[in-house]
């Protein structure tokens, strides 16, 4: 049986790794079919150079991959774009499919990339974003109160001038009215 693996290169303490189609009964360094690429666990980018065409076609003639080789095809997308091939799904929706989960990959590493002063600095401006906002929430219940209470007031006061009848003053005629002595 043929196993997509991994033949180890490099020297101590800096491991490289070359990416093999080999029987699986060949020792881990030896005879191996085919070169399918390389893996670079030290190096921060880069880590995994692979020719996408050539694992397809192992995947696809039925040779199967490592623990290890899984691992590192599932986070290339291999492993995706194999199984929507496999499924048969149209050519457009795959790629579309593809995209998305590419997408969300690659937000999760530039979150990954933040340096942890970035990440404190974007959790302190979180933090003062909801006071603020909670401090704003505050304020409008206040104003709210404030008019309903005010509201109130001026009901009470529009039903207390209904409620008392205004005493009229009496009409003074002029003819009837004295004049005053001079």
């Amino acid at each position: 049986m043929v196993k997509l693996r991994l033949a180890k290169q490099g020297r101590k303490k800096l491991p490289i790794y070359k990416i093999v189609a080999a029987d699986e009964r060949a020792r881990r360094d030896g005879r191996f079919i085919e070169a399918l690429g390389q893996y670079r666990p030290q190096n921060e980018t880069g880590k995994v150079q692979l020719n996408e065409e050539r694992v397809m076609y192992w995947l696809s003639v039925g040779a199967q991959p490592t623990d290890t080789m899984r691992s590192i095809l599932s986070k290339e997308g291999i492993l995706l774009k194999w199984h929507l091939e496999k499924k048969k799904i149209e050519p457009a929706r795959a790629a579309e499919i593809f995209a998305t989960w590419k997408s969300q990959k690659e937000a999760q590493a530039e979150k990954k990339q933040m340096t942890k002063s970035e990440i404190a600095k974007k959790k302190r401006a979180d933090a003062e974003a909801v006071k603020a906002e909670a401090a704003r929430a505050e304020a409008q219940k206040a104003d709210d109160e404030a008019k309903a209470a005010q509201a109130a007031i001026d009901a009470a006061a529009e039903a207390e001038a209904a409620a008392t009848p205004v005493a009229e003053a009496p009409s003074i005629d002029a003819s009837t009215a004295e004049t005053p002595a001079e």
